[in-house]
């Protein structure tokens, strides 16, 4: 996971909403076994993307704030922020084709 930060609520203002660059967003728990099966694939995403995505964790078990103020129903649930701004969401375990896809219509 060395191209992947953890999140908190009390950094995400700073870490993900004041990023220059785009910011995918996995909210995950140890628990989930979906979480674990994408997880090697958000890992792929962070590495393939290092330099113009910045990919980082949420563990929702220890910060509930930015998850409700979302509405992260399910997890896993990757959030990609823009500007700022929520510009795509993908929940469930998906292949990372559809992940890619996303991350390409928002680089553009």
């Amino acid at each position: 996971m060395a191209n992947i930060a953890e999140v908190r609520d009390a950094t995400f203002a700073s870490e993900v909403l004041a990023s220059q660059e785009p910011v995918l967003v996995d909210f995950w728990a140890s628990w989930c076994g979906p979480c674990r099966a994408v997880a090697p694939i958000v890992e792929e995403i962070a590495a393939t993307y290092q330099g113009k995505l910045k990919v980082m964790k949420m563990n929702v078990d220890q910060n509930n704030l930015t998850p409700a103020q979302y509405g992260i129903r399910g997890i896993p649930a990757l959030l990609i922020f823009k500007e700022g701004k929520l510009a795509e969401h993908i929940v469930g375990n998906v292949p990372k084709s559809t992940i890619d896809q996303t991350v390409n219509r928002i680089l553009v």
